[in-house]
């Protein structure tokens, strides 16, 4: 005899937990637990030194990826380039877009 559950109930989906929570109410519960740590004195704040270390440890790690880095730089370069077309009033091709025809 198979066991039936109600048609409501959403399959592989819990109502329970904090990842069912809305945005809001884990944005809450995170900033009681955080300061709740910082005043049991738990919490590490980084001084600007500490601070630096671990930036330039990231950075580090992030530019040994070429391809990525590779991809981050072509996208800016992109953003770039179609700003200043964007300003400048050319369409993508460097043209300024009235097909040569005079103004």
């Amino acid at each position: 005899m198979a066991i039936e559950f109600p048609q409501e109930r959403r399959e592989g989906k819990s109502e329970r937990g904090f990842a069912s929570m809305d945005a809001g109410r884990q944005r809450e519960i995170a900033s009681k637990g955080g300061k709740a740590a910082h005043e049991s004195g738990r919490a590490h704040e980084f001084s600007s030194d500490e601070a630096r270390v671990a930036g330039r440890k990231g950075g580090e790690a992030v530019s040994r990826d070429r391809e990525h880095m590779s991809a981050i730089g072509r996208k800016g370069g992109e953003a770039s380039g179609s700003n200043r077309a964007a300003r400048d009033g050319l369409d993508g091709n460097g043209n300024n877009g009235n097909n040569g025809s005079a103004l």
